[in-house]
């Protein structure tokens, strides 16, 4: 019996490749200098998506107040319900609960939904990630579905999946870490005067931690490309994701020197997704793939 699958917006898959892949996205909603900005339009291709997001992103360069929200319990409820009434089972990876509480959120609406339909399926996964850390989970989903695999066999699969796939991360500017509480005012401050240029990962946690610390912006995006050359495993198999907050002939620099070096199956490129991209800011480049584990060689510092 086959599934829907269904992500939201901060999984970064491009409107494109939601619709190749029969993928649902459930759109968060940024506020920006008091403006409601959708951070998912189903009718972009990936060049105007690219537009949009250096829009966005040179309107966070100029100061724009930028506030996200959560899709409440209430919006996911109206989503499974509606696919429940179609007879359908539901298959949802969330971003990471312990970066939003888009997770608790879905869960409270599959609770509800299964008050009044206590015979649907739905499948909660976490993926302890975020961008396509989260949405390259979606994708390999779709792939498994359509070799007739069903739900219970891919929702297995993807949580297994979950304790290998890697995000690590480096940002231009440390005013955004700043600003979200990761680091200290003071410690932004030294750090962009010395140019360091943090390595930053989703732990196995799905936390984000600081991994490494860089000296100028091309050592850490040589850091970026040798942690996953060191670390992918089978990567004729797998599909890259690079996500960059309006970095794109940087992120092609990145691409570039992962497929002379591991000649994945594929790579997959897009402009960050507003919602988590406004917490790290722009410039940000981020890859994702999959490692026997999420460890890469331990939590000490470079």
């Amino acid at each position: 019996m086959s599934f829907k699958i269904i992500a939201d917006s901060a999984a970064n898959i491009p409107a494109t490749e939601a619709k190749k892949y029969k993928i649902d996205i459930i759109s968060f909603i940024n506020i920006v200098n008091g403006r409601e900005i959708t951070c998912y339009d189903e009718s972009l291709s990936y060049e105007e998506e690219r537009i949009k997001g250096k829009e966005y992103y040179d309107a966070v360069r100029n100061g724009a107040e930028v506030k996200t929200s959560l899709i409440n319990s209430a919006h996911f409820a109206k989503v499974f319900e509606e696919a429940v009434k179609n007879g359908e089972d539901i298959l949802y990876v969330s971003l990471s609960k312990n970066i939003s509480g888009t997770f608790q959120a879905a869960t409270i609406a599959k609770e509800m939904i299964l008050e009044d339909y206590p015979k649907a399926k739905i499948e909660i996964i976490d993926s302890l990630n975020a961008s396509l850390g989260q949405g390259l989970h979606c994708i390999y989903a779709s792939i498994l579905r359509d070799k007739g695999q069903d739900i219970d066999t891919v929702a297995g699969i993807l949580r297994n999946n979950v304790k290998k796939m890697n995000g690590v991360f480096t940002v231009a500017d440390l005013k955004y870490l700043a600003k979200t509480g990761r680091i200290t005012g003071a410690k932004a401050l030294m750090g962009n005067m010395l140019s360091i240029k943090p390595i930053l990962r989703g732990n196995a946690n799905g936390y984000i931690v600081e991994f490494k610390k860089t000296r100028g912006r091309r050592k850490s995006l040589d850091e970026l490309a040798k942690l996953l050359i060191d670390n992918i495993e089978n990567p004729e198999e797998q599909i890259i994701g690079i996500a960059h907050a309006d970095a794109y002939e940087e992120a092609l620099a990145v691409a570039d020197k992962i497929k002379n070096a591991v000649h994945p199956k594929e790579i997959m490129i897009t402009t960050y997704d507003y919602c988590t991209g406004s917490h790290v800011g722009p410039d940000t480049i981020a890859l994702f793939f999959m490692a026997k584990d999420r460890e890469l060689g331990g939590d000490a510092e470079a």
